[in-house]
């Protein structure tokens, strides 16, 4: 795909106008670690993504890579990696329709309300 094909995603956007960024999370949760929570559970997406049967179907290892290259540089390319990596999975993954906006919204809030409560 284009850049001039990529679509704006809701949840995605956001996250982006917020500037959600794990440095500036972690600051204003008080945590320490340099390395987001989440980028272990990215690494093993991606990894499963890339060895599934049906990972060529869904979203094979250069058409992911390629799209993570794009996207990083173009629509999240204001974010520092790691965030700008795991952003261009979920849009990929919200475009091929393997997760929906409305379900992404919602896990987004869920994770939301933990972090908050």
């Amino acid at each position: 795909m284009s850049t001039s094909e990529w679509s704006a995603i809701a949840p995605l956007t956001k996250i982006v106008e917020r500037n959600q960024v794990w440095n500036r999370m972690a600051a204003k949760y008080g945590v320490h670690n340099p390395v987001p929570p989440w980028q272990t559970s990215l690494d093993g997406i991606c990894d499963a993504i890339d060895q599934s049967d049906c990972g060529a179907e869904v979203l094979s290892l250069v058409d992911r890579r390629d799209e993570e290259d794009t996207l990083s540089a173009t629509v999240y390319a204001d974010l520092p990696y790691p965030e700008n990596r795991l952003m261009a999975l979920a849009h990929s993954l919200v475009v091929r329709g393997i997760i929906d906006e409305d379900e992404l919204a919602q896990r987004l809030a869920a994770v939301r309300a933990r972090l908050e409560a």
